[in-house]
């Protein structure tokens, strides 16, 4: 089996898109690679976090991943800081990384723009990224297209490091998901759908109840034409809400647009809302139980010792080839 690594950063609650594009997939991806998914943390803490809320969201991520179908006997479940190999081999990724090509990064640019002071993490992150999937010899990374830039550096790090020291580190490839991999805001159809959109009706989370998933769906943004037809350039907000439909109710555009043909988009969004809230209605009942049990703990618990192994061995390998320590005894 092809190992896959994906980390989910616990900054809130994810939406609709990250579940479709990640979540989703990471399911049926299970059953034919060797899994770890990480709640990474670490990631989390580049910007300012509340203590109390940060745990919250880091067990609330760990409950949804099992809530929508992740099976801790097929894939390794952990939370990032509890491996201690990611802090060591990120600083050891930082080592050989170059101050020019982490300033290119479009997500430090973007998130330090206009800012008068910038923590150094945020420039630093993309190694300890890198490191992230470099411990567990992750032969593929399921990524958003956003996220191909740190892959490019995740794969130049790793060569680097091969070529510098040893060759101990697996080249990862980029794996982009073919369907639904960028669902976009509600509000605003021509953008991705964000949890950090300062408008709430924008995104749908997994764990919206009934009734602001049907409010948020109604009042989508779409159209005067009345027409429900999948058109991307000209109807991107109802080519975007005949995507959720499709994914999620397993029907394909074709057969939405015969089914919703001359009916307009009341009768559409009414039966779409349904469609949402019955899909994360069994999802949201296992969440709530997992959230009160200790069955989530004894997870985590397995979850981190497996990754420990793997990871403190990837990170003995490392510290060998650089000279670190006093080697083998």
């Amino acid at each position: 089996m092809k190992t896959i690594f994906s980390g989910i950063q616990p900054s809130g609650t994810i939406t609709l898109g990250n579940y479709i594009g990640a979540m989703k997939q990471f399911v049926e991806l299970q059953d034919e690679f060797n899994c770890f998914f990480c709640i990474v943390d670490q990631h989390a803490i580049t910007v300012p976090q509340d203590p109390a809320t940060l745990r919250k969201n880091i067990r609330s991520l760990a409950a949804l991943y099992l809530a929508v179908g992740i099976d801790p006997e097929k894939a390794t479940l952990f939370i990032q800081s509890e491996v201690p190999a990611h802090a060591q081999a990120g600083w050891m990724m930082q080592c050989i990384a170059y101050i020019g090509e982490l300033e290119r990064m479009t997500q430090f640019k973007d998130k330090s723009a206009g800012k008068e002071a910038v923590n150094a993490s945020l420039l630093t992150y993309p190694p300890l990224m890198a490191a992230d999937i470099l411990l567990y010899n992750a032969d593929l990374v399921p990524v958003g297209e956003d996220q191909k830039q740190h892959m490019e550096l995740t794969r130049d790090l790793a060569e680097r490091f091969n070529k510098k020291y040893r060759d101990v580190l697996t080249i990862p490839d980029v794996r982009i998901p073919k369907v639904g991999a960028r669902i976009m805001s509600l509000q605003e159809p021509t953008k991705k759908m964000s949890k950090s959109d300062p408008n709430s009706k924008a995104f749908i989370t997994p764990l919206d109840d009934p009734k602001q998933m049907e409010k948020k769906i109604k009042s989508a943004v779409t159209d005067s034409e009345g027409i429900v037809k999948f058109d991307r350039e000209n109807k991107p907000g109802i080519t975007n809400l005949l995507s959720i439909y499709s994914i999620l109710g397993e029907k394909s555009i074709s057969e939405l647009e015969a089914m919703y043909d001359g009916k307009g988009y009341g009768a559409f969004k009414g039966d779409l809302a349904e469609v949402v809230v019955n899909f994360f209605k069994p999802i949201q009942e296992k969440y709530n139980s997992l959230m009160e049990s200790s069955e989530l703990d004894d997870i985590l618990d397995r979850g981190a010792e497996k990754a420990n192994k793997v990871a403190s061995e990837t990170l003995r390998k490392m510290e060998e080839s650089m000279g670190l320590g006093r080697g083998r005894r």
